[in-house]
Order: structure tokens, then sequence, then C-alpha cells
């Protein structure tokens, strides 16, 4: 393929292949009741955290979301870590104290994931005004869904950002619903890409299934933003597959649309990638059970780590907080 190597295209379905197969993992386990946490699945949604982190080095900078394990994973965060930490354990990458929405790994360069609806937007507008001032040839990106367009503070940042021409890229993941509420209620113009030129900041509105068309616009995006041009900004339109909250979708029937799930399923952006890779002929049936294999391994040993890890000790549950 034109632009990208083979070797790319394997790294990015292993990537992808690895969130799906974790998500699937968590959701199976949730209903034990051992993960003392609220879960945030980004099932259907992997063709856009590992498109985008693949450009990225382990310096540059990713601020995440409450959805954001899969950005996590895909900016090589360590999974035993994330899943002590939904077990809520003293090994947890914010040592038990911050569960699946407050993941993070600095050496890594995942600045963490944040609850706060837009929240983490003027935060990685600032770390882009960090690299300019220390004169660090770094990039941020910073994750957010549809809702977040709606706050003030993602203009306030657009605006800042092109002002100072900082290294910062801004990945609207358009999954088209926040918690219940469609963006139709919500915004009056679906076009959320169209937003960021009123800055006169390069927007892009993308296939966010499409982990190749992911992987080439972020990269261009990525490029542009580290080589002084200033952000950029992608709309990457997706679907979710699962509940604002937990495991499957249990009320799904009373706020979607009739077999608007069922459509999107269909589409899948991890079995759609691996069949476009093996009819080319860049891996076969048997190397994308073995990519698999090798996966659900790492994965059985991240939660018996987790399960095996110690609770944080009571007379230290003040540790680590900050006032």
């Amino acid at each position: 393929m034109k632009g990208i190597t083979k070797n790319k295209l394997i790294e990015l379905y292993v990537l992808m292949s690895r969130i799906r197969l974790v998500e699937l993992k968590i959701e199976e386990l949730y209903p034990q009741d051992e993960m003392k946490t609220p879960i945030h699945l980004c099932i259907g949604q992997e063709a856009i955290a590992a498109g985008v982190c693949a450009n990225l080095s382990k310096d540059d900078y990713v601020f995440s979301t409450h959805r954001g394990h899969g950005h996590y994973i895909a900016k090589g965060g360590s999974l035993k870590a994330m899943i002590a930490e939904l077990y809520g354990r003293e090994m947890g990458c914010s040592k038990g104290r911050g569960g699946s929405m407050h993941l993070i790994d600095t050496s890594k360069g995942f600045m963490g994931c944040s609850s706060i609806v837009g929240g983490n937007i003027p935060i990685a507008t600032g770390a882009a005004l960090s690299f300019i001032l220390n004169d660090q040839n770094k990039v941020s990106v910073v994750f957010f869904g549809d809702a977040a367009s709606e706050e003030g503070v993602f203009y306030e940042s657009m605006n800042f950002a092109a002002l100072k021409k900082l290294p910062v890229v801004y990945v609207c993941e358009n999954n088209f619903y926040s918690v219940y509420s469609h963006q139709s209620a919500r915004q009056v113009n679906e076009h959320i890409c169209m937003r960021p030129k009123a800055f006169d900041i390069p927007s892009y509105c993308v296939d966010g299934r499409n982990v190749v068309e992911v992987y080439l616009k972020s990269r261009k995006a990525i490029e542009d933003a580290r080589g002084g041009k200033g952000p950029v900004f992608l709309e990457c339109k997706v679907y979710r597959w699962r509940a604002h909250s937990g495991p499957g979708d249990p009320l799904k029937d009373s706020y979607r649309k009739l077999d608007e799930l069922e459509e999107w399923m269909k589409k899948d952006p991890v079995k759609d990638f691996e069949e476009y890779l093996i009819k080319k002929g860049i891996i076969n049936d048997k190397k994308a059970r073995e990519i698999k294999e090798e996966i659900n391994k790492d994965i059985l040993e991240a939660f018996e780590f987790a399960k095996s890890s110690p609770l944080p000790d009571k007379t230290e549950l003040m540790r680590y907080l900050f006032g």
C-alpha cells in the first residue's frame, strides 16, 4: 500500500487486536464484581487509538478521556499495571487509587485519562506550549468525544493554540452518543470538523473505522504540528458498540435507532482489516491466530498479576493525594 510499509500494517493489526481482546476480557470478567471501578469500553473504536499512536514517539504526549483503555494500550502503557489498576491494586498504574478513568504511564508519554468531559483539552494545549518554551521537539495529542466539542474550553484552547502555533493535534472521536443522547439532539450542525476552521486550523474528517486512513491522516497532522505549522484537528467518525459505561448495552433499544447498532457492527474495524491483510497476502490465517494467541497469553498474565497483587494498605489511603 502506498505510503505505509508491510511491517507498519502488521503493527497496526496487532495494536487493534490487542485493544479489542483486552476490552473483551474486561467485559467478560467485570460482572464478577472484583473490578471496583466504572469502565467505559472502546470496542469498535480501536482503529483510532492504533492509527494515531503508531505515529508517535515515546516522548510525545497523549491525553485521554474516560474511555481511555485503547489510547493507553496503543501508547505502550503497561498492560499489567492497567489491569491491576482496574482491580484497585497497589501495583496499578495509579497505585490502585484511580481506577479505569485515571490510567497513566508517564514513562511512555501517556499523561493520563480524565473523567471530566473536555477537561483534558486545555491541559494538552498547555503541554504543547511548554514544548515551545522549552525548545522540545514534541507533539501533544489529545483525544476527546463529540460531547467535548460542546464545551467552551474546546474553543478557547483552539484559539490559543492557533494564536501561538502550538504543536498539538486535536482528535475528536465522534461516536455519535453522549451517554444516551444522540449528536442530533445536542448539536445543530453535525460536522464537528467545520468548527476549527473558524480559527484557521487545518481540519480533516476521517473514517474512524479505517485504520490505514487514520494512520495516514494523523501522520500528516503530527508531522505538520511538529514542523511548526501549528495545531491540526481530526474528526474521526466511528460508532460506540457498547453502553456509555459497563459491559453490554441493556438499554440500547430505548435510545438507539432501530437496527442502527447491528448495521454498524457489520463494519467491524478489526475483522475488516484482518480480512484485508489476508487478501493482500500480508498475513495468513495461521499468522492471525498466532498473533491473537500471543495477545491472549499476555492478557491472561496481566489478569493473574492483577489478582495476585496486594491491595493498598488502608493506613495509606491518603498517600499520593495532593491538595
